[in-house]
């Protein structure tokens, strides 16, 4: 499908790589225009010994190994878990990216999500792009009762290795032991939702809307 302009939503630093860290190294090399924006730095959920830019370090780490320049990603300061506070504010933002980005393709978190930022994002996320873009939803199974694998990303050895590199700026996550940073868990998710399709691997998105 013909996505030239894509722009990929992560409520926190870590969740689009995350989600669909495997698209993103496709859509790059793939020479797509992409636009990244993150709505929380999630300074809060740090350990006191860790400094509260952490997070936005690691993410710029990751933002530098891709060679995405400093116009392809915005970050925003909002509170963690007090996203629903600011569902106004986030609906401007993303109605202000609509008219000035014009994507073809909008991706995010899940309507299933339960985390209540991620909910948010989802949501206005619909609201502001449900007449205009194709719209598909990235896998936190942590944060699902259910997920409709709609759409399917074939990976290549070549995406997981750049995957898990991308997680792997994040040493914060891993310190405090996020079991899904984990090559194991990073890698057997790929291998199901592979398997789902007769390929190696794959990342699974919902499919919210789709013009083609």
């Amino acid at each position: 499908m013909n996505f030239d302009r894509v722009l990929i939503l992560s409520p926190h630093t870590d969740d689009a790589e995350l989600g669909c860290g495997g698209y993103i190294t496709k859509l790059i090399s793939e020479n797509k225009t992409l636009l990244w924006v993150v709505f929380s730095t999630a300074e809060e959920s740090l350990p006191d010994n860790l400094p509260p830019d952490t997070l936005v370090k690691e993410f710029e780490a990751v933002m530098k190994s891709l060679n995405l320049k400093k116009d392809q990603y915005r970050v925003y300061n909002f509170k963690v878990r007090q996203l629903p506070d600011n569902r106004q504010e986030i609906l401007e933002i993303l109605n202000n990216l609509k008219n000035e980005f014009h994507p073809s393709l909008v991706i995010g978190p899940s309507l299933n999500d339960y985390h209540q930022d991620h909910a948010v994002i989802a949501n206005e996320m619909v609201r502001a792009f449900k007449t205009t873009s194709s719209i598909i939803s990235y896998e936190l199974p942590w944060n699902h009762l259910e997920f409709r694998s709609q759409f399917f990303v074939k990976l290549d050895e070549e995406n997981m290795i750049k995957k898990i590199s991308l997680l792997n700026k994040y040493q914060s996550q891993m310190y405090i032991k996020r079991h899904y940073f984990t090559e194991d868990f990073i890698r057997g998710l790929a291998l199901t939702r592979g398997a789902q399709i007769n390929h190696k691997y794959a990342e699974a998105f919902d499919v919210i809307r789709m013009v083609i």
